[in-house]
């Protein structure tokens, strides 16, 4: 068969929503218009030879702090989106806990508009839903879902702007009631503030403040912060009908709660951060990078179950939670890390990082296609475009070789903020280039994406599937 295609990439292996084969991908503008098996006959204007490297969906991160509008001395859209075409990420959605919080229209759009001028992949950008009278003109103007986070004032100036943290339980019932009738996603941030409050006292009351005593408070009593958080928004979310998507799955007590509302019938999806399974989960790397590991430790003995649910599905999706800050606002936390800045950057890192899992047979691939890729397609109600290499899809791929050996380090992040917690972790299967809608982003460690390039990506069909 004949086909007027733009670009070839031939002799690769593909993997498929059907499965892993050996087929040459066929291009057409900025969709996949055939998957052949290889054949010297098929040819294209262009050809890139992809023989010995496997080609992936491009990943999709629903967990992206790109700090823009109003901390860009952390990280811009413009610099977060090369550390994601490099990473192999071709779709990313933004968090409203910038300044101001995007908690209206107005807002809303205001930052596409920036994403439109800077994005080198594709993107959205989720507000929050503490506005009642906002909700429904959000969802018309093309949100994917709404963050919630559950948390309160914690002292620190970053994530205390107003109109950004609920943790009123009669509050989050009103929000969770509106955003239920949008039939969007309500991504949520579980968090026991008042628990959060006693529990971190009595480490203040004896003077410990450093990041060991900020790790042990966030992993006491296995972590009941979380999963009594989450035990409530399941059951809030199953009385109001809201479509859930949890967020951080930390810990087993976690797991318990999320299989026993799904035993009874409860619907909702959930997420995992990579620090989670990779890193937060060794009191050594506590040690070893301090605040830089932080985000939160998940406490001895949580890993092991945390990667069973990852693998049986349980958890659904990866969200990086790409969260760059300066290394300024890190080295407090040496010292004192309430008063430090939580969260690491993520999104050049994740993919190597899981492929070396793949590497070890810890992982198999195409799950790792399905959390990173597939679910939040679906989950988002992207799915008619992204997800997955098919014929009629946008041609958005990563290749990537599966046998290539590297070390992440600091010199080659992309992010502004410039380190990266995992200097220096040796990995294997790495990406050698990234395709946005037919369009060479990424190669060979080089940028090559235009900022402005991408694309704002909103839902289509019906709002109340379930992933």
């Amino acid at each position: 068969m004949s086909y007027a295609a733009d670009l070839l990439l031939r002799g690769g292996q593909v993997v498929t929503p059907e499965g892993t084969i050996r087929a040459d991908v066929l291009i057409a503008g900025e969709k996949i218009i055939a998957l052949e098996v290889h054949s010297s006959t098929v040819s294209a204007r262009e050809t890139i030879d992809v023989t010995g490297l496997t080609l992936l969906p491009g990943m999709i991160d629903t967990h992206a702090h790109l700090r823009q509008p109003g901390h860009e001395h952390k990280e811009d859209i413009e610099h977060g989106t090369r550390a994601a075409a490099a990473g192999g990420y071709t779709t990313v959605v933004g968090m409203p806990n910038v300044d101001p919080v995007t908690s209206s229209v107005e807002r809303y759009r205001e930052a596409i508009d920036l994403y439109d001028r800077a994005s080198i992949v594709d993107f959205n950008h989720f507000p929050t839903g503490t506005d009642l009278g906002e909700i429904k003109g959000l969802a018309d103007a093309g949100a994917l879902g709404f963050k919630i986070y559950m948390i309160g004032d914690g002292g620190r100036d970053y994530l205390r702007q107003p109109g950004l943290g609920v943790k009123d339980h009669g509050q989050l019932y009103d929000i969770a009631d509106s955003i239920a009738r949008t039939g969007l996603p309500m991504l949520v941030h579980p968090h026991d503030q008042d628990l959060m409050r006693a529990i971190e006292s009595r480490f203040h009351e004896r003077g410990e403040r450093d990041f060991r005593a900020y790790a042990r408070a966030f992993a006491k009593h296995e972590g009941i912060v979380w999963d009594t958080a989450a035990a409530f928004v399941i059951r809030l979310a199953g009385a109001t009908g809201a479509r859930l998507h949890l967020l951080h799955m930390k810990t087993r007590a976690m797991i318990d709660v999320v299989q026993s509302a799904r035993a009874r019938g409860e619907q909702f999806t959930t997420e995992v951060n990579p620090v989670s399974l990779l890193l937060a989960h060794d009191w050594e790397n506590i040690e070893r990078v301090g605040p830089y590991a932080l985000s939160t430790y998940i406490g001895d003995g949580e890993a092991e179950p945390l990667w069973n649910a990852f693998l049986d599905g349980t958890i659904d999706v990866i969200g990086t939670d790409h969260a760059p800050h300066t290394r300024a606002e890190k080295e407090i936390g040496w010292t004192d890390m309430w008063k430090a800045s939580g969260g690491l950057p993520h999104l050049q890192e994740t993919l190597p990082l899981f492929l070396t899992e793949v590497a070890a047979g810890r992982l198999p691939l195409e799950r790792l296609v399905e959390v990173a890729s597939g679910a939040p397609a679906r989950i988002f109600g992207i799915d008619d475009r992204k997800g997955a290499i098919s014929v009629g899809k946008d041609a958005d791929i990563v290749a990537v070789d599966l046998e290539a050996e590297g070390v992440i380090r600091t010199e080659d992040v992309l992010s502004k903020c410039g380190w990266t917690a995992f200097d220096g972790r040796p990995v294997r299967g790495l990406p050698r280039f990234t395709l946005v809608r037919g369009t060479v982003v990424y190669r060979d460690g080089t940028v090559t994406g235009k900022p402005g390039f991408g694309r704002v990506v909103q839902p289509q069909g019906e709002r109340s599937g379930i992933g």
